[in-house]
């Protein structure tokens, strides 16, 4: 499989703080890559810097070969990056159908912009009974798949799913990673940055461990589930 993301030494800083040192990492077309870690290791950065939130201070990031370090927030998105982020962060007093027309923003999903709706709403079919509800009325399982839906209506090539799992109910929380599985079996490529260390190796072709902004280990995500090291610091075995 071709690279389709290539992260080379990055660096990032917050004033004096240093959030990523040194950290490198790529991702396959069609792959599930995991990032794992504690809080406050840097996932978050680092989904961050990819998506041009933050600017690093020094290192690439190539995407399908170009580098695309320190472009600004839309331009990453125009090139086929979406961003799932931490929080779900739905507009509330939008309705669902208004949230997800939103999405469809990038010049390269307005020409699909019905198709892919159609999608979403066959993907969730809750979204299609509640599509003029206002998004802030959702339960937070709810706003996850509209957060999820949004970023699909932007037609992105990889996916960035920062902590999808955070703040919902166990039942919600296995219903998410099926999806994030179903979504790469119909060919997109997913970065999955969480702190369910078990459910998103379990899912993940291969997988990386950032500990105080570096990376510690890879491996597939079986090697990496069976490694005493993975299994004492986060799985309490």
């Amino acid at each position: 499989m071709s690279l389709l993301l290539q992260v080379e030494a990055l660096g990032l800083y917050y004033g004096d703080a240093q959030a990523l040192d040194g950290v490198s990492l790529d991702i396959a077309a069609g792959e599930i890559v995991a990032i794992v870690g504690a809080n406050g290791a840097g996932k978050s950065s680092l989904i961050r810097v990819i998506h041009g939130i933050e600017k690093p201070a020094s290192g690439r990031v190539r995407f399908d070969g170009v580098d695309i370090a320190g472009w600004p927030s839309f331009r990453v998105c125009e090139a086929g990056i979406g961003h799932v982020a931490e929080g779900r962060q739905v507009f509330p007093n939008l309705s669902v159908l208004e949230n997800l027309e939103m999405g469809a923003v990038p010049r390269r999903a307005r020409a699909r912009e019905k198709q892919t709706l159609d999608r979403v709403f066959s993907l969730f079919p809750r979204l299609a009974e509640r599509r003029r509800q206002a998004a802030g009325t959702l339960s937070g399982g709810e706003q996850q798949m509209l957060a999820i839906g949004r970023c699909l209506m932007g037609q992105p090539r990889l996916i960035m799913f920062d902590e999808p799992s955070l703040g919902l109910a166990p039942t919600i929380v296995q219903e998410v990673f099926r999806i994030v599985h179903q979504l790469n079996e119909e060919g997109l490529t997913i970065l999955l940055v969480e702190q369910n260390v078990m459910a998103s190796l379990k899912i993940a072709h291969r997988g990386y461990v950032l500990e105080n902004g570096r990376i510690e280990l890879s491996g597939t995500g079986a090697e990496l589930l069976g490694d005493d090291r993975v299994r004492q610091a986060y799985l309490g075995l």
